[in-house]
């Protein structure tokens, strides 16, 4: 879900409003799924309502701490439900140093609590498991609160930037990343996406900083003191938090981007009037967006990811401020994520496609009524590349390359994340929509859909059991096992999709791009019929995929890149972090050492981990100079990268293990 920015405080007249909170019986009757990357009682617990108190305090160098209090609202499911014990979620970097049990409001009981034994056991690699001993075994329907005070560094879900991994190199920052199960280290939760809950927070921060977080209300109080309010339930890996030097400018109706001020005009400048289009487009599709603001934080250039749809305000990659409004479209996939993923859930991360492959769905149903069916199949075509080459790489038949995945006890989610839940669940959902035949109709059945199970967290027998239910008629035909696309086959049998959406709607835009690097492959150059294609009103999509073409056919014959060089500085001098990957890559196959230089202004201008590492694996596996480019590059950007993109950079380099 696109995180958006907090509301200003008391909200003037006009500001968008949250949709009515759901009612929270009928979101929590569905039993939780059992998720193996939890070591939480959810099931036999739920959680109504989770209350952060945060102090954060910089240190000179290195992580700063984060002191908390968590106040977790419980109720009990089951009679005797665990015994008298309760488990959360946690990490060896979280200390706790007390757990207690608040009495009830207006109760008799010390206003402090009653204080709870409390132990962290191991659990897996990436987290603990907080056991907390209740004074009894409780009752179905029983409501407890509970207080832990704790404090948290160094954890893998809470990131402390130096003043020179940040644009302005001036002040520290700070932010959290909670997806898939980092947040455990940032508070004590069930970390699981089965359990959806609201929550608000109160974070005091040094002087001379800000702080934002997932919310939908959002308001400065004396002695830098913010307060937060999440009015919607949501699973616990979309809480998100940042404190640094930033300021907000308003670029819609209810939309603000947030920067760092040397970078907010820019993002202005990009952004301004764009996303409202976006998501009015996306609500005639959808449904109502139900999270009031809809705001974005353009983060540091050492930010590892390109987005990260934090409700109400998502996390976007700085690359996105390329000047011309080129790379826009990408906050489409983040705004879709606020009807898929963020309002209906994956129960658990071995049904991930649940979020992405219907936000890859959306996205294009966005980007076709925004820019029309070709370039949308154009840029499908650009990611189907990309699943056709991670599905090379491991192999089809690899555990991972299935839509249901099967993640063990001890294994972290996150190192089964790939292209196969976007791209080959984009397939199944446009495969459901081939089985409609009608685009309306299955619009509708998409706005029913997220009607249906808004707030809820499912699987996939709940999507697809409510597909045929909507269906009847394709019930009726027993379309769930049609020999070769059986549901089936497609969520347990791992390869490629075995259907694929009809993508010639983009050969308009693709096979010009084809002609021309044909004849920029050429031993001869026939300058005449290049100089009568005029690439000057290609969009970016359609540029990329030339120079994928072009590295394709690399090295080129001698001569040929300087001149392509020299005849289109729309690319070999873009500031579009796409083109300029690209470009970089044509650089180092074709060993064009007069433009080495590029490749490493752009490794010093950010830290993308889809940039960066496909870079140094080129300059590695390239000549003595490209090699002797790569670790000079390294030793000069390593302090201003994110610590794991540090890691894999190494590995390449064999400098250290990762």
């Amino acid at each position: 879900v696109p995180p958006a920015a907090p509301p200003r405080r008391g909200r003037g007249p006009g500001a968008a409003m949250a949709a009515p909170v759901p009612d929270a019986a009928a979101v929590r009757a569905r039993a939780p799924v059992r998720d193996a990357a939890s070591a939480s009682s959810a099931g036999p617990w739920s959680l109504l309502h989770l209350h952060l108190d945060l102090r954060v305090s910089f240190a000179a160098a290195g992580a700063g701490r984060l002191q908390g209090r968590a106040r977790l609202e419980l109720r009990c499911e089951r009679d005797g439900a665990g015994g008298a014990e309760l488990r959360l979620d946690a990490h060896p970097a979280l200390a706790v140093s007390r757990a207690a049990l608040l009495p009830p409001p207006g109760g008799p009981g010390d206003a402090a609590g009653q204080t709870l034994p409390v132990e962290s056991r191991p659990f897996a690699s990436y987290g603990s498991a907080l056991h907390i001993t209740l004074p009894q075994a409780p009752r179905a329907g029983q409501l407890l609160t509970l207080v832990i005070d704790y404090e948290a560094g160094e954890g893998p879900g809470v990131c402390w930037l130096s003043p020179e991994q940040t644009a302005g190199k001036q002040k520290p920052y700070m932010y959290t990343q909670g997806q898939a199960v980092l947040n455990r280290s940032f508070f004590p939760c069930f970390d699981t996406p089965s359990v959806k809950f609201t929550y608000s927070a109160t974070v005091k921060v040094p002087e001379g900083f800000t702080a934002v977080m997932s919310a939908t209300s959002w308001e400065k109080q004396k002695d830098n003191t913010f307060v937060f309010k999440m009015s919607q339930p949501i699973p616990s890996y979309l809480i998100a938090l940042v404190v640094g030097d930033i300021v907000s400018a308003d670029v819609g109706p209810r939309s603000r981007v947030w920067a760092e001020p040397c970078l907010i005009e820019a993002a202005k400048k990009e952004y301004d009037g764009v996303i409202e289009e976006f998501l009015v487009v996306g609500e005639k599709l959808f449904g109502p967006y139900v999270w009031g603001r809809y705001d974005i934080l353009f983060m540091p250039p050492s930010f590892p990811f390109g987005g990260m749809e934090n409700p109400c305000l998502t996390f976007v990659t700085p690359c996105l401020l390329a000047g011309d409004r080129s790379l826009a479209d990408v906050i489409i996939h983040e705004i879709s994520h606020s009807w898929f993923g963020n309002l209906v859930t994956n129960a658990s991360w071995g049904e991930f496609w649940l979020n992405e492959g219907f936000t890859m769905y959306a996205q294009r149903r966005i980007s076709t009524e925004v820019y029309g069916l070709p370039y949308t199949c154009l840029e499908a075509a650009t990611g189907r590349a990309l699943l056709r080459q991670h599905m090379d790489a491991t192999g089809e038949d690899h555990p991972l390359n299935k839509l249901r995945v099967v993640i063990e006890p001890g294994i972290n989610p996150d190192d089964t994340y790939n292209e196969t839940p976007y791209e080959k669940g984009y397939c199944f959902v446009s495969y459901l929509a081939h089985l409609v035949g009608n685009q309306s109709k299955f619009d509708a059945f998409l706005q029913a859909y997220v009607n249906r199970f808004k707030f809820q967290s499912i699987t996939a027998d709940d999507t697809l059991g409510f597909f045929l239910e909507y269906f009847p008629e394709l019930k009726e035909k027993g379309v769930d096992s049609i020999p070769g696309f059986e549901f089936d086959r497609w969520l347990n049998t791992p390869g490629w999709p075995p259907y694929l959406p009809d993508l010639s709607p983009g050969q308009q835009l693709m096979r010009p791009a084809e002609e021309l690097a044909e004849l920029w492959a050429a031993d001869s150059l026939n300058m005449e019929a290049i100089e009568a294609v005029d690439i000057m009103g290609w969009r970016t999509y359609q540029l990329v995929y030339f120079l994928d073409q072009i590295l394709q056919k690399s090295p080129l014959p001698e001569g040929n890149v300087k001149r392509l060089s020299k005849m289109y500085p729309k690319i070999s001098k873009a500031q579009n972090a796409e083109l300029r990957l690209r470009w970089c890559q044509i650089v180092l196959k074709n060993n064009l050492e007069a433009e080495y230089s590029k490749v490493k202004d752009f490794l010093h201008s950010q830290g993308k981990q889809k940039y960066t590492l496909p870079l140094y694996r080129a300059m590695w596996g390239g000549s003595e100079a490209a090699r002797a480019l790569a670790m000079e590059t390294f030793s000069a950007t390593a302090p201003q990268l994110h610590v794991n993109v540090q890691n894999y950079v190494k590995k390449i380099l064999g400098l250290a293990e990762a």
